[in-house]
């Protein structure tokens, strides 16, 4: 019988102060009684875009491929992931409307990192409370506040 590897948590967020504007995001990453937070900023960004670069920075920080829990509080992340990347791709990255993805770059990371991993993704309510999506908020919005201020 093989042993399934234990899974990872990646907690997500991004903030951006204006949009496009000065952006941040965060990620932690936890494993068993392990934590490790990762923050990042951008001077001139979108939030969509700073969503992404805490996913992609969060699972670029994995050592090995692993079984991995995605949440996050953007939809717009998650529904690209499961719902639209996968057309996306079939239709060499353009829109149902034939339009170039916005942000292919960045979805191009992630997608190569999702296919390193087993991810399944869960999303919740910004704001509402959750312990790490608002700590995951904290350090993103503190990484934007001190590239606005520099």
């Amino acid at each position: 019988m093989s042993q399934t590897p234990a899974s990872v948590y990646l907690y997500t967020d991004g903030a951006c102060l204006g949009n496009p504007g000065p952006g941040g995001w965060g990620a932690i990453l936890k494993w068993k009684d392990e934590v490790k937070e990762l923050s990042g900023s951008q001077a001139d960004t979108t939030n969509n875009q700073m969503e992404l670069m805490a996913v992609i920075r969060g699972l670029a920080a994995l050592k090995r491929p692993i079984r991995v829990h995605i949440v996050t509080d953007s939809k717009y992340v998650m529904n690209g992931v499961q719902d639209w990347m996968p057309k996306w791709k079939l239709n060499n990255w353009r829109t149902a409307a034939k339009k170039p993805v916005a942000n292919k770059e960045l979805w191009e990371q992630l997608d190569a990192l999702c296919q390193m991993h087993q991810t399944s993704w869960e999303w919740v309510k910004g704001h509402s409370g959750h312990p790490m999506n608002e700590r995951c908020d904290e350090l993103a919005s503190n990484e934007a506040a001190k590239i606005a201020h520099s």
